[in-house]
């Protein structure tokens, strides 16, 4: 045990270590690399400003920042596990089938995490500074990622009540009702939604049905030019807000931001949103076992689909998005293989791939569950599991948003995508 006396003798030693900590890092940082071997400065931070930085820097979400040699360095064999595993950057599409073109794509090329790899197994040098890209330039404090992208504040804003969630306890679902204040109908170009600062430690998501959704890994929602949601005059918004106590008691509220298409101007399309797969009814996950549900969607106008994202609780293993065509023809469309509950990603679709589905079509979403030991982050394999809210009780569906087409567009655009295929195959 440390006595009054031996404290400054312990700083010492602290300030010891810490010195060869830093010594053996600028050493580490000074082995030249081979020729053609990739180095910090001209390699690898270039894809991290790309793909990590946006949650690996301060005062964001992630546990560490990564942005300077000094940053990574001490993280590398950590970054190299995580990038060779996929678990890092967060998508868990199946690279493998359906579609693959998204134009919310954060994940690593094969190339990619090869470089990283390679670097962190020859001893992460540093490489030239000379060769070290202009710093990224993120937008300081709170605000709307919506709002950077089109350059302006939010036109319009709702809050949700605030709750209070005890330091201990029981997740807890906060579903307010408020009045949104809109005097007039108006079209939305762009929606956001986010919680307060501190209210980001205990908000699992957070619904404004069905405007938007808070959620770590959706950033919000902008729609193509000629596209948007409608939003009623005087509409009440409706909040469904899954909080869980952290060891603090917090307090918080959600603040829905809209960004307005010009008065009077109306979108030729109304994005509309639905769960699909839905069915409470047949969710049955005996003890020690992995399931397979199905729920199915018809399809009775021509569709374009614009996103996808799998919802499910812990037990959640994967989910496929299929389209069963008329003609009995079954094309995948996207399988998440490898869910991951803390993550609530929205993969949006490129427009020249988003799916086109005819009327007649059957939307089949298919949602495996493992209540296994085997799965990590159950809790008692032991358990019989059935529908329910709390993330250890289970569910599934696909949030869908997807816009219905008059059948002269819906015809153009098979025509069109036709057309550039037999273009790419000369």
């Amino acid at each position: 045990m440390a006595t009054a006396s031996s404290a400054p003798t312990l700083r010492r030693a602290a300030f010891a270590g810490t010195a060869c900590a830093v010594l053996l890092l600028a050493n580490l940082g000074a082995a030249a690399a081979a020729e053609g071997d990739p180095t910090f400065t001209r390699d690898i931070a270039p894809i991290l400003q790309q793909k990590c930085e946006a949650c690996h820097r301060a005062g964001q979400m992630a546990p560490m920042p990564l942005v300077t040699y000094e940053e990574v360095r001490p993280w590398a064999r950590s970054i190299r596990s995580k990038v060779v595993a996929r678990e890092m950057p967060p998508w868990h599409i199946d690279k493998t089938v359906g579609i693959q073109e998204f134009v919310n794509d954060i994940s690593l090329s094969d190339e990619q995490i090869a470089t990283i790899a390679r670097w962190v197994d020859i001893g992460g040098p540093r490489g030239d500074p000379g060769d070290m890209p202009p710093p990224q330039e993120w937008p300081q404090g709170e605000r709307w990622r919506m709002g950077d992208l089109l350059g302006r504040p939010p036109d319009f804003t709702v809050q949700s009540a605030p709750w209070t969630q005890p330091a201990e306890g029981t997740d807890q679902w906060w579903q307010p009702v408020v009045d949104s204040g809109l005097p007039e109908e108006r079209w939305i170009k762009a929606v956001e939604v986010r919680p307060t600062p501190e209210g980001r430690r205990i908000v699992h998501h957070g619904n404004a049905r069905w405007l938007v959704e808070y959620a770590v890994g959706k950033p919000g929602q902008l729609y193509a030019d000629d596209t948007g949601q409608r939003m009623p005059a005087n509409m009440q918004v409706r909040f469904d807000i899954h909080y869980h106590s952290v060891g603090e008691e917090i307090t918080d509220y959600l603040t829905v931001g809209l960004w307005f298409y010009p008065r009077g101007h109306v979108p030729k399309y109304e994005v509309q949103h639905a769960r699909m797969g839905v069915n409470t009814g047949d969710l049955d996950i005996p003890p020690h076992t992995v399931t397979k549900h199905q729920g199915f969607t018809p399809i009775t106008r021509p569709t374009k689909i614009l996103s996808y994202q799998p919802h499910m609780h812990i037990r959640g293993k994967a989910m496929s998005l299929e389209a069963v065509h008329p003609d009995g023809r079954v094309e995948m469309l996207s399988h998440v293989d490898d869910f991951q509950f803390n993550w609530h990603i929205n993969y949006v679709y490129a427009d020249d791939v988003a799916p086109l589905l005819p009327p007649g079509t059957l939307v089949r979403v298919s949602a495996w569950h493992d209540n296994t030991a085997a799965n990590r982050f159950n809790p008692d394999p032991n358990q019989w599991v059935g529908w329910g809210q709390r993330s250890y009780d289970e569910m599934y569906h696909a949030h869908v948003w997807y816009i219905e087409l008059e059948q002269e567009d819906y015809d153009a655009m098979v025509r069109e995508r036709e057309t550039a295929g037999r273009a790419n195959d000369q």
